[in-house]
């Protein structure tokens, strides 16, 4: 936990064994994506998923709301940057590296191999979609309000959520909609297109039974559910067929572990769950 300790932009406990809560923890800032952030949060879920005491990560924001998005004095550092640029390609050599970092910080979600609950409260704005498309569950408050920003703010949106929310929400009318317009989607409306899959009164009591949700796939074989996270995820981008191969592949290995084994006869002999080692 030490290494954890250190950030400036993040806050990192462990209410529960194996169980990891990531707050974004800048509250006087609406938990706004600064520089230091985006880097802290490619760090934070790259090294959860090396952690063999963590299972699974509950992904929150302290303060008022979850995040108002990217912050925009970051920006204006930037542009100071570029300005220092005369050339065309230096500054698009400068843009596309930081593209492609901003990228990296999003995609270290679906890297770690831990199972990631993505928690929303109040406001989930531009930079929150990419971030929360990336968790493979969410849920949110019946205040949560979620909006692709982007386009209002001159630019498409270049971190994820253009080619993740489709994946998840599987109507192209209301991603396009969504996308052309920047209108706010509410609560409701986000449970019905199945961006978030539960909603809650409030944060207390989404954390709450967050929690216990989190300490259920906790109690389960590590080697069983890091798999099926590596298998759901290379399923999403690949045929039906690659898929089975792939999992195939994985499992002539996977099954021979002492996981399947002690699980297998407990279920059998109807005993007690088995305690699995870390992974």
């Amino acid at each position: 936990m030490s290494s954890y300790s250190s950030y400036k932009t993040l806050n990192v406990t462990v209410p529960k064994p194996f169980i990891y809560h990531v707050e974004l923890n800048r509250p006087e800032k609406l938990n706004a994506f600064n520089e230091t952030m985006w880097k802290e949060i490619g760090e934070c879920f790259t090294s959860l998923g090396d952690q063999d005491d963590c299972r699974v990560v509950l992904l929150s924001g302290n303060g008022r709301l979850f995040t108002a998005g990217i912050d925009f004095n970051s920006m204006i550092s930037l542009g100071q940057t570029l300005s220092e640029h005369e050339d065309v390609a230096r500054r698009c050599k400068i843009l596309k590296n930081l593209i492609h970092k901003y990228q990296d910080s999003i995609t270290s979600l679906e890297k770690c191999v831990k199972p990631v609950i993505s928690l929303v409260h109040n406001a989930c704005i531009g930079a929150g979609v990419d971030l929360i498309t990336a968790a493979d569950i969410r849920y949110c408050t019946e205040d949560a309000v979620f909006q692709v920003k982007e386009v209002g703010i001159g630019m498409a949106a270049d971190v994820g959520t253009l080619q993740r929310l489709p994946r998840v929400v599987g109507s192209t009318s209301l991603i396009n909609e969504l996308a052309f317009t920047a209108r706010k989607l509410l609560a409701p409306e986000a449970k019905e297109c199945g961006l978030v899959n539960r909603v809650y009164k409030d944060k207390e009591s989404m954390i709450s039974e967050a929690l216990q949700i989190a300490e259920d796939i906790s109690k389960k074989s590590p080697v069983a559910v890091q798999s099926t996270k590596r298998s759901l995820i290379f399923s999403r981008d690949h045929s039906v067929q690659e898929s089975l191969n792939h999992i195939a592949d994985w499992n002539q290995t996977m099954l021979q572990s002492e996981d399947f084994m002690n699980a297998s006869v407990a279920e059998a002999t109807k005993s007690p769950a088995p305690v699995f080692a870390k992974l």
